[in-house]
């Protein structure tokens, strides 16, 4: 019994594992293969069919935007996540980018390195305060409610939520304001943030026109997926001036690079190469959770966390 491991996750998590099984980094003996455990590696209908006796695909982390679950189901293979562990990570750092952009932290921090500032407090690093603006959160899950929990009971910030999936009546228990359109979320919101998953129906679901319901002094947050953004259309609006700044943790490359997007020729904009879920207690979580269902469907057992 072989389980595919190509990618780090905790020590501990991997000793757990080979408690149990034997663990590869290779295809060399793929018959031998009953369960692979990703990050960010792409799991293909071709790598299903190149492993004849794999139950389990156990993600390290939420989004299984690189499985092909559909190519899973038809095969009888099992597809897990882990839906909670990184959430207290990823939304402090959302929150984390939120304050940066909002005040330039990053930007004056490498204008003050390189000595462009002729005194202090220059009239170009004016942010703007959170306290007591409006925050929308596009998507209402664990996450966004997570980061909108600190931002609210923090800086007093009023809370307002698009989510196709949640009735108005759910949202109000929530203490959110519902919107029904990312259109009418973006045109009262001083920061928005993005939390929902990549799918044929939230691809580019910020982009072009959407652009222009921003605030001007507004701020945008995506660390959530790439290409749930639009790249080419927040570059341009970004250098417009129809928003105040951005900060992103995914892109559809990554990772990010000053070649691959052109975002980081800015001033207003800030990116990270997808740390959301990089946090020691978060992998610690992770690890011990992907292992762990993993063990559980090899046993025979159903696993807690079930996405196909």
């Amino acid at each position: 019994m072989a389980v595919y491991l190509s990618e780090y996750i905790y020590p501990e998590a991997v000793s757990l594992l080979k408690e149990h099984a034997e663990v590869v980094n290779h295809f060399d003996d793929p018959e031998k293969i009953e369960a692979i455990i990703l990050r960010n590696i792409p799991v293909t209908a071709e790598v299903m069919d190149r492993c004849p006796n794999l139950k389990i695909i156990a993600k390290h982390g939420v989004g299984v935007n690189t499985i092909d679950l559909e190519a899973a189901k038809q095969r009888g293979i099992i597809v897990t996540n882990t839906p909670t562990a990184n959430s207290n990570s990823v939304a402090e750092l959302i929150v984390a980018l939120t304050l940066d952009a909002a005040r330039h932290v990053t930007r004056a921090y490498e204008k003050t390195r390189a000595g462009e500032f002729p005194s202090i407090a220059p009239a170009a690093m004016t942010g703007m305060e959170l306290t007591g603006k409006t925050l929308g959160l596009i998507g209402t899950g664990n996450i966004a409610r997570m980061a909108a929990k600190i931002l609210h009971n923090g800086f007093g910030m009023k809370v307002v939520g698009y989510d196709p999936f949640v009735s108005r009546e759910k949202m109000a228990e929530m203490g959110y304001e519902k919107y029904e359109t990312v259109q009418e979320l973006v045109e009262v919101s001083d920061v928005v943030n993005v939390s929902v998953p990549l799918t044929p129906a939230t691809r580019d679901l910020i982009s072009g026109e959407v652009f222009d319901h921003f605030k001007k002094g507004a701020v945008l947050i995506n660390a959530a997926r790439g290409g749930i953004v639009n790249e080419e259309d927040l570059y341009n609006a970004l250098k417009a001036g129809k928003i105040r700044a951005a900060a992103c943790d995914a892109f559809v490359t990554e990772p990010p690079t000053a070649v691959t997007s052109k975002l980081f020729e800015l001033d207003n904009f800030i990116g990270t190469p997808h740390i959301g879920a990089c946090a020691e207690e978060a992998l610690e979580r992770m690890g011990e959770e992907s292992v762990k269902e993993v063990l559980r469907v090899l046993k025979g057992e159903e696993p807690l966390h079930r996405v196909a």
